[in-house]
């Protein structure tokens, strides 16, 4: 049996990964920061270990695993998970990543698997407009400024040691690039420009669900790429499979959601039917986010398309929310409520 590890398990992606993983019937080792996992991982067959993937030595409980096949590393500080600290940042994904690297070559792994910020595309963000898609292998930058600079900076300086890796030691490596991953996790909140807040579409399932009215603001017609977790997942598991060098990959769903049918959806989904939401039109407010992919190449060299639309994820996401499958891991709604 093959063996897979997956740093950051613990997290929002990773314990999603571990568990897609699990069931293709690999040998999974889960990786976390978190002193314990609650128990979470045994109950499903998986072994846990808490690494620091800052500090080198903190991989020796590692040690013992043997070979492994591929790595998953979803480990890492997030701006929007965290209150600002730009040298966790740096600390955490780049000289986490050179220490993950480290890892494969001592226990004969060549293949990893990375998520990579579309921040990275900041100066190419124009091209989006009027119905434009960005291209998985524009050049790479930085933004200037901002909460996020910092962050992909660390990113970039990540993706470049993977490429020396694969340089050198003939390491194959699929950097995948997205805006956000949909996916229910009982923490509502997150931050934005060094602020806590609740996300927005959050805000906004939680407004249907108390039939409050909702605003559609700017635009309606602007859309944005909206890709499920389930779909996200057998991405990863046709990565792990994959037997090319890899590159650096869009992750889009080939199609993108407009901001009247994301509204319209979430009224759909999460208002009571006999008290719906109301919705206006407010165009003087300010056009939303516009984001989309060109994801062609992830389509035909990694064979993959994704499943769920977006009507869909609505009410898996909406099952996940009533169903709680990783409280033992990540605790309940109730427990991040302000």
């Amino acid at each position: 049996m093959k063996t897979v590890v997956v740093f950051g398990a613990t997290g929002n992606l990773g314990a999603y990964v571990s568990m897609k993983l699990k069931d293709d019937g690999y040998n999974v080792v889960a990786v976390g920061g978190r002193k314990s996992d609650n128990g979470f991982f045994a109950e499903h067959g998986i072994s846990y270990y808490s690494v620091n993937i800052k500090e080198k030595a903190s991989f020796d409980v590692l040690k013992e695993i043997g070979d492994v096949h591929a790595v998953c590393h979803f480990a890492g500080s997030l701006p929007s998970r965290y209150e600002y600290d730009p040298r966790d940042l740096l600390d955490s994904i780049t000289i986490g990543t050179l220490n993950v690297l480290t890892f494969m070559r001592e226990h004969n792994c060549k293949k990893i698997i990375f998520p990579q910020t579309p921040y990275d595309l900041a100066e190419h963000f124009e091209m989006m407009k009027n119905g434009g898609k960005l291209a998985a292998d524009l050049q790479r930058g930085f933004p200037k400024t901002g909460d996020h600079a910092v962050y992909v900076i660390a990113k970039n300086a990540a993706v470049d040691l993977i490429e020396y890796f694969h340089s050198t030691y003939g390491f194959s490596r699929f950097v995948l690039r997205f805006f956000t991953i949909y996916q229910y996790h009982p923490n509502a909140y997150h931050y934005a420009n060094y602020k806590r807040r609740m996300m927005p579409y959050r805000m906004l399932m939680d407004r249907a669900a108390h039939s409050l009215p909702i605003e559609i603001w700017g635009d309606a017609s602007k859309e944005k790429e909206m890709v499920y977790i389930k779909d996200f997942v057998e991405l990863v598991s046709n990565c792990v499979k994959s037997d090319i060098e890899g590159g650096i990959y869009n992750v889009g769903n080939g199609w993108q959601v407009s901001l009247e049918e994301q509204i319209r959806g979430i009224v759909e989904v999460f208002s009571p039917k006999d008290h719906p939401s109301e919705i206006t039109y407010v165009p003087e407010k300010p056009d939303p986010l516009e984001n989309a992919f060109d994801a062609s190449k992830t389509f035909k060299e990694l064979n993959w398309k994704p499943k769920y639309s977006y009507i869909d994820q609505l009410r898996d996401f909406k099952h996940e929310m009533e169903t709680e499958p990783f409280a033992k891991l990540w605790g309940t709604k109730d427990d991040y409520r302000e």
